[in-house]
């Protein structure tokens, strides 16, 4: 394998991080992040991200690169990872992407272009459009210049229907247009992926919500205050992630933990089907199913005998 790319995609709670640095250990890899919640600093116990202990000296990537405030996307996170796995590669080293992100992963693979970031000031122009004439209105523009973007997204998508509008004004292309522009050209990387599924879904969601307690133990509670005391906006991007969206409600009164709580565990586990759902569409992957109590060193094996078939 020449590039020595490796994936491992999957559901939140699969084992991810822990089958990326047995790898890593093994094989003098180094990993980079693809987490579309992970990239933003103060915000480490609700996103699940490694601790230092958990990475065991393997550099990692692509975590804490963009304040809590910042709104991110696909083309920056792009823009940002490609040249580390360049790095990685020129130093004759295996790059491990790891994460739950499909659009981010499935987009660096690819290696797509997108349209310039930052913006040249047309997004601030439809923001105001769409505050004062509202989303209506924006949505029947779309429908006019993109008539299958805009069948495509729902009314309350405010985020994806400016983004529609600001790539076909700086451009003169549709968002349509280009997507299917990129889906022609050839990837960049050729990598090996894996993904981690349990054969028993009904012992991921007992994971997931095993999860959801361990992070209040640990003061996911504390860290939402953090954020709001360092003054992040309730309604930014980084906030509305789940796990942070449902107990600003609680520490607000407008609801109590032990329902934030049900609501994150049920919002997590339709979360991690939804994962599923995108990582099938994949026929390269090769799934690393658990059975029930299998431990992670014979998951780490056959992932290392798939990869010594590659090698061969």
């Amino acid at each position: 394998m020449d590039n020595k790319l490796i994936c491992i995609a999957g559901p939140t709670a699969s084992g991810k991080t822990a089958l990326s640095v047995q790898l890593a250990k093994a094989l003098g890899g180094e990993i980079i992040s693809c987490d579309s919640m992970q990239i933003y600093r103060h915000m480490d116990i609700g996103t699940a991200k490694p601790s230092l202990e958990e990475r065991e000296d393997i550099p990692h990537y692509m975590l804490d690169v963009a304040d809590p405030g910042e709104d991110f996307s696909v083309s920056r996170y792009c823009e940002m990872a490609d040249p580390i796995i360049a790095d990685i590669l020129s130093r004759g080293k295996y790059a491990i992407v790891v994460g739950g992100t499909g659009l981010y992963m499935d987009a660096l693979i690819r290696g797509n272009t997108f349209a310039p970031y930052p913006s040249t000031g047309m997004r601030d122009k439809l923001e105001a459009q769409a505050d004062a004439l509202g989303m209506e209105h924006m949505l029947t523009l779309l429908q006019q210049i993109d008539p299958d973007s805009a069948t495509r997204l729902h009314l309350a998508d405010r985020k994806r229907i400016l983004r529609a509008l600001e790539v076909y004004y700086e451009t003169g292309q549709t968002i349509t247009q280009h997507n299917l522009q990129t889906q022609q050209i050839p990837p960049k990387y050729e990598p090996v992926w894996f993904a981690l599924e349990d054969e028993d879904r009904q012992e991921l969601y007992r994971r997931i919500d095993r999860r959801v307690l361990t992070m209040l133990e640990q003061g996911l509670l504390g860290e939402i205050r953090h954020l709001l005391a360092m003054g992040i906006p309730e309604k930014c991007t980084a906030m509305q992630a789940i796990g942070y969206k449902e107990f600003l409600d609680a520490l607000a009164g407008r609801c109590s933990i032990e329902e934030a709580t049900a609501q994150v565990q049920q919002a997590s586990r339709h979360y991690a089907k939804r994962q599923l759902t995108w990582f099938r569409r994949n026929s390269r992957i090769h799934w690393l199913r658990r059975a029930t109590g299998e431990d992670s060193a014979k998951i780490l094996l056959r992932a290392r005998q798939i990869l010594a078939d590659f090698d061969n």
